[in-house]
């Protein structure tokens, strides 16, 4: 299994949107960076994810995984980038905050803090549990 972590901004589609998505989940499009796009290529049925709220709050606020591997976007009206479809697993207790995965050395070499703007990143075990344990889950 691999661990990503995939950003949305809560007003383009947030965390409880996605949860009210429900098992079916939804389609995680528009994604436009090629970068982003071949961590997308790379994402396997059942792999974990972070739900991220990006540009205002910052916060890791849930897990989503995924259930359908990378295929066509429709919005793609260029036909070059893909999506996947991702389900709501569970809420962190606590969110975390960018400020707090910054702060922690531990985390220093993630994408997250190194690539800020990338939407999709991977996320090594060890640190998917670091962050895990710092959002009050196990």
């Amino acid at each position: 299994m691999n661990y990503w972590l995939m950003k949305s901004e809560p007003e383009t589609w947030s965390w409880e949107q996605q949860v009210k998505a429900g098992s079916k989940g939804e389609g995680w499009d528009g994604v436009r960076n090629y970068q982003a796009s071949n961590n997308m290529k790379k994402m396997k049925k059942g792999d974990l994810c972070f739900f991220y709220h990006s540009v205002k709050e910052r916060d890791v606020v849930g897990i989503v995984k995924v259930i359908r591997e990378y295929h066509p976007d429709p919005t793609d009206k260029s036909n070059r980038f893909g999506m996947v479809r991702i389900s709501a697993v569970k809420a962190l207790k606590k969110r975390v905050n960018l400020s707090q995965i910054k702060e922690d050395k531990r985390l220093n070499h993630l994408a997250l803090v190194k690539q800020a703007r990338l939407s999709v990143l991977p996320i090594d075990k060890k640190s998917w549990t670091i962050i895990c344990n710092l959002g009050g889950i196990k």
